[in-house]
């Protein structure tokens, strides 16, 4: 016991400072859609500016060989929050306003088990699990939710509740707007299960989802908190406050930089409340480039390729994730919750998930490897990483997406690519290394086998059969 006070006293200095926290920590995930590989300048882009990106990638690690479970939307979203694959739990990949399912609630997200925990969860942003009960963020672990339900390109379901105080645009009327308009790239903002204001002035959404996550941070400074931030932008149509109007020649780089700043105000908020020490802060992106560049990964948005799949990624903690490292192991949205369940622990569903834990990649241990021997995705014509190798069984070409095609394709019936050596994925290697393409066969076959096996059910929301179409509003035809 004599040995206490003089642990007491060479720690007092730290945890006034804010070195050290011995409280559970505090969890914020930046989701950003369409956001590509190249886009970012940690990873070489030269039109859009990153600088607070740039010094996070400083001061955390950055994740070369980060991947997502999906190269679109609502997928992606399932595996980051859930830890299985989307085709695991009978989810699609995009949602639309006209979609009857969603994620089913009974399905443990990483809000649900931290809240168990005690710690104060919001999400804000896009949410694209369901736009209706029991499937938006409040039934998922999400004690508050503010943001637009799915992309900014869809429009409104008159089904959705709207909110006494509901802020009208663009002229609308209330009665219009029951009546069930609609309109794309018309969508509704919402905060918990109302939608407040129609149509949402998308040209403000960084600003305020940035507004609104920083306050959140500030009421919950004192006790531990889990804050996911899935950013609407940079995801077509593009929007930025006038602050970032016009600051390059490119709206997508506008866009960008707007987000980038974003997360620097974040990172300043947590710092400024001498809690960065005790916060984890993940940045990552749903899919590949749809607008931007994944460059110099193949292809870009919805291709199982890696410029789809393959996200800019740093993780940043201070204190215990070392400072400009480049962990080149593979790595995905999967692990997330199995990760933060040994962090803050949390304790698991016991349902079957795909993640695995990789602390030990984070933290720098050394000679710390990938838990997975084969990481598979079923999405689109399927994929295997594993090691260096990339594994494609199906011929290449014919994997359905334009911007996937190489010039001279492979006649080959499969493909494998070294992404060390071959980090666009040019030269297919199959037929050199037969017992490679077996071994990874078997573990997508295998991984199919096993999905199909033990599917779990989505959710059925709950729409009033009284309330107008969800269905696709009429799209003028071009003139021609």
């Amino acid at each position: 016991m004599k040995l206490l006070p003089f642990f007491l006293a060479i720690l007092a200095p730290h945890l006034l400072s804010g070195e050290i926290d011995l409280r559970k920590p505090n969890v914020v995930i930046i989701f950003i859609d369409d956001m590509g590989y190249g886009d970012v300048g940690f990873n070489g882009a030269t039109g859009p500016k990153t600088p607070n990106l740039d010094n996070m990638a400083d001061e955390g690690m950055v994740f070369s060989d980060f991947y997502v479970g999906c190269a679109v939307c609502s997928g992606s979203r399932t595996a980051l929050l859930t830890g299985a694959h989307y085709q695991r739990l009978s989810m699609n990949a995009v949602l639309f306003p006209q979609s009857s399912h969603g994620l089913h609630p009974s399905e443990q997200t990483i809000a649900d088990m931290l809240k168990a925990e005690g710690y104060a969860t919001a999400c804000v942003g896009k949410w694209h699990l369901g736009h209706l009960p029991p499937c938006l963020p409040t039934y998922q672990g999400f004690e508050s939710y503010y943001g637009v339900p799915y992309s900014n390109d869809m429009w409104i379901d008159p089904a959705n509740q709207l909110s006494a105080n509901l802020t009208l645009r663009e002229g609308l009327t209330r009665e219009e707007v029951e009546a069930g308009h609609k309109k794309r790239n018309w969508v509704p903002l919402m905060r918990g299960e109302e939608v407040i204001e129609y149509p949402a002035n998308q040209k403000t959404l960084t600003k305020r989802y940035t507004e609104e996550s920083i306050k959140f941070i500030k009421q919950n400074k004192d006790s531990p908190f889990f804050l996911y931030l899935p950013h609407t932008m940079v995801h077509l149509p593009l929007a930025v406050s006038q602050a970032f109007e016009n600051r390059t020649d490119r709206l997508i780089w506008d866009a960008i930089e707007e987000v980038d700043w974003s997360v620097g105000e974040v990172l300043k908020s947590l710092k400024s409340l001498r809690i960065d020490h005790n916060t984890l802060v993940i940045f990552t992106s749903d899919n590949g480039a749809a607008v931007g560049t994944s460059l110099p990964l193949r292809a870009k948005k919805g291709s199982v390729y890696d410029g789809g799949i393959r996200e800019p990624t740093v993780m940043w903690w201070p204190g215990r994730i070392p400072a400009g490292k480049i962990c080149g192991e593979v790595a995905a949205t999967i692990d997330l919750l199995p990760t933060l369940a040994k962090l803050c622990g949390g304790k698991l569903s016991g349902r079957k998930i795909d993640g695995k834990d990789i602390w030990p990649l984070m933290s720098g241990q050394s000679k710390a490897k990938s838990p997975h021997e084969n990481y598979v995705l079923m999405h689109g014509p399927g994929a295997v990483r594993s090691g260096k190798w990339k594994f494609y069984p199906w011929q290449e070409g014919r994997g359905g997406k334009r911007h996937d095609r190489a010039k001279n394709p492979s006649p080959d019936p499969v493909q494998l690519y070294d992404t060390q050596a071959d980090i666009g994925e040019t030269k297919n290697l199959a037929i050199k290394h037969p017992a490679i393409v077996r071994r990874m066969q078997a573990a997508y076959d295998a991984h199919v086998s096993e999905i199909k096996a033990s599917k779990r059910p989505n959710q059925e929301m709950k729409r009033s059969t009284s309330k107008p179409s969800a269905d696709r509003p009429n799209t003028p035809k071009k003139k021609k």
